[in-house]
């Protein structure tokens, strides 16, 4: 961690739900790009989550859908991070709402006028009368208004509204950077030769459709050479990651290890074959 992270860290809440985030976060070595490309989440709303600056965020429904989401990838309890991130909501609002008065009484040049008087308290009665208009069919007689249990289900409402448009429903787990790599052949005779980073061969062989190989664990820097990378699905532990490629040309020397295929982050390039 940089000087300038480890001085970020000393601002944030020793126990707010951001703070509890980015430790958990820390711990799972992972980076805000990698969550960020997990959960779907910007980075700079992970930023504002971790930092405990929720009011950043566009709404009340995404502060808390966003970090339960994140909550959920880091295998925390996600209803202990929502009740965190609800309370320094509450008290984030106490606070913007305290009114801090500049005015000094007795300062006839800070006196308002009798007319900005009239209009002030003409815009107060119309703005009441709004309110009571709009939000009168929230109270009748003999009723307070709705209970708190109505309140948090309909948050719970918009939360799974929020991740269905984010498509962040049911997060996947993160792969471990130490699984088990199994290559699953996609056509009839793909060809693939699969060796270790001392040129020892695993395998070489035309793979029928559906046909797997698992990567040996004990395999030093395992390393890949085929002419249809577009024809491999890859799984590490049983959880699908991307493609080699999307287009079929030749490719070697290629690592195949759990934490390569993890750390892939653009397509490879195209190789001209060997003759």
């Amino acid at each position: 961690m940089t000087e300038e992270e480890d001085h970020a860290a000393e601002q944030l809440p020793l126990d707010g739900a951001g703070q509890k985030l980015r430790l958990g976060r820390e711990a799972k070595k992972l980076s805000l790009e990698q969550v960020a490309a997990e959960t779907r989440i910007p980075i700079r709303h992970l930023q504002s989550i971790e930092s405990g600056q929720f009011s950043a965020l566009p709404s009340r429904a995404y502060a808390v859908g966003f970090s339960r989401t994140y909550a959920t990838v880091l295998g925390l309890d996600p209803d202990e991070i929502v009740s965190m991130v609800r309370a320094d909501l509450a008290v984030a609002q106490e606070e913007d709402g305290t009114y801090h008065s500049s005015f000094e009484p007795g300062d006839p040049a800070k006196v308002p006028s009798k007319g900005l008087v009239w209009f002030a308290a003409i815009a107060a009665l119309l703005l009441v009368a709004g309110i009571v208009s709009v939000f009168g069919n929230y109270f009748s007689a003999g009723q307070g208004p709705e209970s708190l249990l109505v309140q948090e289900e309909r948050e719970r409402d918009a939360e799974l509204a929020l991740a269905e448009a984010e498509g962040t429903t049911e997060p996947a787990a993160v792969p471990p950077g130490d699984g088990q790599v199994v290559f699953t052949a996609l056509e009839e005779g793909v060809w693939a030769r699969f060796y270790d980073g001392a040129g020892q061969r695993l395998l070489e062989k035309q793979l029928a459709d559906g046909e797997t190989f698992v990567v040996p664990a004990e395999a030093s820097d395992p390393q890949i050479w085929t002419g249809r990378p577009d024809a491999f699905s890859i799984t590490i532990d049983g959880q699908p990651v991307a493609k080699l490629a999307e287009d079929d040309f030749v490719m070697r020397d290629v690592p195949i290890s759990a934490q390569a295929l993890l750390a892939r982050t653009q397509p490879a390039e195209q190789t001209a074959p060997t003759l």
